[in-house]
């Protein structure tokens, strides 16, 4: 069946609050609005107001009175407008959600799922629109998925809900109107592995998020090419599949990694310092990263649009490497 991306999300919202009592959304216009994104549209009247709850804006207040009904436990779901709304919420993240199980010697865990819309493509501005996955997927404690399909944007919440510690899932705001048939859950990965979207002998496209797109788009240029290229979307940030990484690169001995966030510091940068330190005698040609311009994302459709990784920039990207 042909679903979009938010119907995906909002249905595996739907089955995790009829599978568990403890289950809970709550943020901000989540209820009578129906999500900022529409992705929580019809929840509150099927559900009440006891599990669809509007809260204040507050992140630092929602995302603690979450930490706390975990450690009470229930199962909340988080619900962040936006990633760069979540920065509100570090201290309550970074400071006690990822660290509780560490500082009560492994007495308590806080079972507690974060949503967040992140990237650009829809001119939201720079207050918005930036990938900060890199943030999070720094911190020990935390489970960072990405969901860049729509089988994973209904298949990794309810897994998430069973982990015993914080997970972050990114959704991406560009691909909220995106559509693809339905698999079955069996038939999709957990939430541990990688997935190859598309297998290739030439280059390894290693993406994660709105970005698996782009990079399938530039494979598909590259064939015309005569250059086979295989992507390989992360789908899980952390703990990172190194193996998955390592395994495509030793097939096809060139990586091009391509990030929505910055160069400095990022998830493309910590791919390819995986792929240096452990595949180096693999690779023909130096790693390339393809990432969003240092800059913040900027209002303007064309300089948007610059801003961001691009197929020509792909593909660029992967002709050098293999020339």
């Amino acid at each position: 069946m042909v679903t979009t991306y938010r119907e995906a999300v909002r249905e595996a919202l739907r089955e995790a609050l009829i599978r568990d009592d403890r289950v809970f959304l709550m943020g901000e216009d989540v209820g009578a609005y129906g999500g900022c994104f529409g992705v929580s549209r019809g929840l509150l009247e099927e559900f009440g107001p006891e599990r669809i709850r509007d809260t204040p804006l507050s992140e630092a207040g929602f995302v603690g009175a979450g930490i706390g009904a975990a450690l009470g436990g229930m199962r909340p779901i988080v619900e962040v407008m936006t990633a760069n709304f979540s920065l509100l919420a570090l201290d309550q993240i970074l400071n006690n959600a990822a660290t509780l199980r560490h500082m009560s010697g492994g007495q308590l865990g806080v079972p507690l799922v974060i949503r967040m819309a992140t990237g650009a493509g829809r001119q939201l501005a720079a207050q918005h629109s930036h990938s900060l996955e890199a943030f999070y997927a720094h911190i020990p404690g935390l489970r960072v998925l990405s969901a860049a399909t729509v089988e994973d944007a209904r298949t990794m919440l309810w897994p998430a809900l069973q982990d015993p510690d914080p997970v972050i899932i990114f959704e991406p705001i560009a691909l909220y109107n995106s559509e693809s048939d339905a698999a079955e859950p069996s038939a999709v990965p957990g939430i541990d592995a990688a997935a190859v979207r598309k297998p290739g002998v030439d280059v390894t496209i290693v993406a994660y998020g709105g970005t698996v797109p782009t990079a399938l788009a530039a494979a598909e240029r590259l064939a015309d090419a005569h250059i086979d290229a295989e992507v390989l979307d992360l789908r899980t940030l952390r703990p990172l599949d190194t193996a998955a990484v390592l395994d495509s690169v030793a097939r096809t001995h060139r990586l091009v990694v391509v990030d929505e966030g910055w160069p400095r510091v990022g998830i493309a940068a910590e791919v390819a310092a995986c792929v240096a330190e452990h595949a180096y005698f693999d690779l023909d040609a130096p790693v390339r990263r393809v990432c969003t311009a240092d800059v913040p994302i900027p209002y303007a459709r064309q300089l948007e649009e610059a801003a961001l990784p691009s197929v020509p920039a792909v593909v660029a990207a992967v002709e050098e490497v293999v020339a």
